[in-house]
């Protein structure tokens, strides 16, 4: 596990020099996020700024109760409370593949009060496809929480027990398997076309509510296979079967399954990261002391161990680096997610 952060993170640290240039465009400047900012002693009080809310906090998550995205803002929230000072109110606002909640969160009052979780890359491929009305302009980085790295997944019952059984079952009947998604272009649609653009095969995208209807499909047996991430299959590991993961190198958690460029297809890595942001216009001492709260809960230890346990891989940018990771994703929906499709 250290071998594969210590690669990730040298690889993260040249993504975001590029970024720096001007550069950063292709696969990797559209999937590799950028390094995580150093730690710091834990501090078991509210981040010290000019700023402190006085009420509860809502904390947008476009996705509904039970989805992955939900389950890890869930288990951050509870430990953000003591730094933040204040409660802090989960507010599922489903639908759309996100952009029902993204643009509440866009049309909020930058008071600090209203905060969101924005899903990458299906925010930016949300804008690109025209699904919403916002833009990347309407939200301020604040960190990013989690980088999660995509699966290739297949019901424990299924008669597919390796991914080149279902690569050349899929070649052989053209259009017949199908894949359910967390939306139509969103990030498991993403990931199944990669596989399948890469792997020269067809086909047929059932797109659902989000992540947790979209694997209850798969496990009932109404589709023949999925992309999710790790946290999204943490309750439910013994009732799939893990066929390819969208790495560089092997993961630690599923030793025997292989990455997708051994076998010649998808050969960087692909996922989704799960950012913070607040509304334009919020003023800078308010994103300063988010920023800092957040900081501090992602490396409190009673957090690290709940989210081990969850299923939950860290990854706290500040500010300016997440303002780079998002402007990468974007660059990779344009330049990459734009061409797997030919609409």
């Amino acid at each position: 596990m250290k071998k594969r952060l210590l690669t990730f993170l040298l690889t993260a640290s040249m993504l975001l020099s590029l970024c720096a240039c001007g550069g950063g465009s292709g696969d990797n400047a559209g999937t590799t996020p950028p390094p995580a900012a150093a730690n710091t002693d834990d501090a078991n009080e509210p981040a010290a700024t000019g700023w402190t809310p006085s009420e509860p906090v809502n904390m947008i998550v476009a996705y509904k109760a039970g989805s992955g995205t939900d389950n890890t803002a869930r288990v951050l929230s509870q430990y953000a409370t003591k730094y933040i000072g204040q409660t802090v109110v989960i507010d599922n606002q489903e639908g759309g593949s996100g952009s029902i909640g993204w643009t509440a969160l866009s049309q909020a009052n930058p008071d600090g009060y209203t905060l969101g979780f924005v899903n990458l890359p299906t925010l930016c491929s949300n804008i690109v496809e025209g699904l919403g009305d916002y833009t990347m302009e309407d939200f301020i980085p604040i960190c990013n929480h989690v980088n999660e790295t995509s699966l290739v997944l297949v019901s424990a019952s299924s008669q597919f027990n390796t991914l080149e059984d279902l690569v050349a079952y899929a070649k052989d009947h053209p259009g017949e398997l199908k894949a359910s998604t967390n939306g139509n272009k969103a990030s498991n649609h993403i990931g199944a076309q990669l596989l399948a653009s890469t792997a020269g095969f067809e086909y047929t995208a059932i797109p659902y509510g989000g992540t947790a209807d979209q694997l209850l499909a798969l496990r009932q047996g109404e589709v023949d296979f999925s992309v999710a991430k790790e946290a999204d299959i943490a309750s439910m590991v013994s009732e799939l079967k893990v066929l390819g993961v969208y790495d560089t190198q092997r993961m630690e958690n599923f030793p025997d399954a292989p990455t997708l460029g051994e076998l010649g297809y998808y050969d960087q890595w692909y996922g989704s990261a799960r950012a913070i942001v607040a509304p334009k216009d919020t003023p800078q001492e308010i994103i300063d002391f988010y920023a800092e709260a957040f900081k501090q809960a992602m490396e409190d230890a009673e957090y690290l161990d709940a989210a081990e346990k969850a299923g939950v891989t860290t990854l706290y940018m500040d500010p300016a680096a997440t303002a780079a990771l998002l402007d990468a994703q974007y660059t990779f929906c344009t330049e990459t997610v734009s061409g797997l499709w030919n609409d």
